[in-house]
């Protein structure tokens, strides 16, 4: 995904004016000359039609230019920097006007925002931003409207830049309206904060400032960018191409990035200067975990406000959790036929062989033996390991609690074998799924307290204390029909993984948690679910939180 502006507006319909040469008439056939006979009150119409027509033209292409203006995200921070960025977030104060106007919608629901922000469409984020920030420090003589707004843009990044040296360069970049006042006022800030002139640098052009450690860096970093820019860079387009929409905020990872840390990891974590701050020396990294480091093709994120919520779309790299573990199809085929007033669920299915996948990756990780590993899961469950794991779970399981679910009584134990509103759906080969089941409870011997009991229904099978909730669960209960999960869940087809949280599920039980603060009960209030959903399409994976309100 590019950040690079369109050349010009859209297109605003045809030429109005007439062709090179042509007499300058007014007429609806694009410039013909009037005929020579005829009526005055047609010649007059013919030309009110052209005016009009011409006008026509005009608001259209009008319209289109507004239409892409408002849509438009403008000049992005990606722009300033290197194709040898390794790690880049960005924010954006000012993104398009679909963004803006779905911010202020979603924001201005919750009282604590009205009161403690207030920000309206006409506000200056920027300016309660810098009185937040002076609030806190010693730059009381700094002044918004003199030393900040004159030059402050409304796009800001941090990223870590590859630079040839043993760690990569952290730098900051701010979007600027005036070079020279930002001078002026980056010189005053260091100033304000007691700061050694020594202590940052900053290269000023084309409507952006680079900020970081040393002169010789941040000059390094703008000519190289001069040269090849991250927004021009392949892998840099096509992972936050990957992440969906354009948003407010936006995060990348080079592929190389993965190297870095390996490398680093290798010796001991070392010094991560400009991708994280671990600390002290630790232990050197297994090779298996620095090798699929090394393996990294690289990711990407972008949080939005999307039809009155907020979301987070990640796309990334998929071997890193083994695609066996990933690549299931069927996260919510279980989750869609829980009962519809279900107040959370998580739902999963896994591709052929991921529990050996998964058993491998622990010894690895472990240094541990596959063999031994299963060879000791064995003797204490009674179950031929992989294939009765992966029986178990069958195509789709589904955690569920119902909407009428206590916590505090089912913690202590107060259920008295009544109802508890919490159990498993599982889809599959339901005779399999009960033997693996009913070896699992002989080898706990009683003390699993009715947590492996289960019933069966065709090809699903559900199991838990309560049997009046396992009836229900074993019934097509059309969650996935309703309205809320389809708002908030809008990947569930063909999803590896599923979560789903209804917050007004039951008496408004989130509210409830907030007892008698009435502020919080007030804030918690608009907040409608809460869906995530994972899923691998080709080589990439790709997962979406989304948090909705009423």
């Amino acid at each position: 995904m590019s950040y690079d502006l369109p050349p010009g507006p859209p297109p605003s319909g045809p030429p109005v004016g007439p062709p090179a040469g042509a007499p300058e008439t007014l007429d609806s056939r694009g410039g013909a000359p009037l005929p020579a006979t005829g009526s005055s009150r047609g010649g007059r119409r013919t030309t009110v039609l052209a005016i009009g027509g011409a006008i026509g033209a005009v608001a259209v292409g009008g319209v289109a230019w507004a239409a892409w203006s408002f849509f438009a995200t403008g000049a992005q921070p990606a722009e300033a920097l290197p194709g040898s960025t390794l790690a880049y977030a960005s924010i954006d104060l000012d993104p398009n006007g679909g963004q803006k106007i779905e911010a202020l919608r979603t924001l201005q629901k919750f009282p604590g925002f009205k009161d403690e922000v207030g920000i309206d469409t006409d506000d200056d984020i920027r300016e309660w931003i810098f009185e937040q920030i002076q609030q806190e420090s010693g730059c009381k003589d700094l002044d918004y409207g003199d030393d900040i707004e004159p030059w402050l843009g409304d796009r800001f990044a941090v990223a870590a830049v590859d630079t040839g040296k043993d760690g990569p360069a952290p730098v900051v970049v701010v979007q600027v309206s005036d070079d020279d006042k930002a001078d002026q006022g980056l010189t005053k800030l260091l100033e304000c904060g007691g700061g050694d002139s020594d202590a940052a640098a900053w290269a000023i052009s084309d409507g952006w400032a680079l900020i970081g450690e040393s002169q010789q860096v941040v000059d390094g970093i703008a000519d190289d960018a001069d040269d090849s820019s991250l927004a021009d860079d392949d892998d840099f387009q096509k992972w936050t191409g990957a992440a969906g929409d354009t948003g407010i905020v936006s995060m990348y990872a080079a592929p190389e990035a993965g190297t870095v840390l390996a490398d680093q990891l290798s010796s001991g974590l070392g010094d991560l200067s400009g991708l994280s701050d671990l600390g002290d020396e630790a232990a050197a990294a297994p090779d298996d975990m620095t090798a699929a480091l090394k393996d990294f093709k690289g990711a990407a994120a972008t949080v939005r406000f999307d039809d009155g919520g907020l979301e987070l779309e990640v796309a990334a790299d998929p071997a890193a959790t083994g695609r066996a573990i990933t690549a299931g199809d069927a996260g919510a085929q279980a989750v869609s036929t829980l009962p519809d007033d279900t107040a959370a669920a998580i739902g999963l299915s896994f591709a052929d062989g991921w529990a050996k996948d998964l058993v491998e990756q622990i010894a690895k990780a472990t240094g541990e033996s596959a063999d031994d590993l299963l060879a000791q899961a064995e003797d204490e469950l009674g179950l031929d390991l992989p294939d009765d794991v992966e029986t178990l779970v069958g195509d789709s399981m589904a955690i569920a609690v119902d909407a009428g679910f206590d916590p505090s009584s089912f913690a202590a134990g107060e259920s008295d074998g009544g109802a508890t509103g919490v159990g498993v759906k599982i889809v599959g080969d339901a005779d399999g799924i009960e033997g693996v089941l009913s070896r699992l409870q002989d080898a706990a011997g009683g003390a699993d307290g009715g947590v492996l009991d289960h019933d069966s229904d065709g090809g699903a099978v559900a199991v838990g204390p309560d049997p009046l909730y396992r009836k229900q669960l074993l019934e097509d209960g059309g969650l996935g029909d309703s309205a809320t999960f389809r708002k908030v869940v809008e990947h569930a087809d063909d999803a590896a993984a599923v979560v789903y949280l209804d917050f007004d599920a039951g008496d408004d039980w989130l509210v409830e948690l907030a007892g008698d603060d009435a502020e919080v009960r007030d804030n918690l209030e608009p907040l409608d679910a809460l869906g995530m959903s994972a899923w691998v399409d080709d080589d990439t994976a790709h997962t979406v939180l989304k948090i909705t309100t009423d």
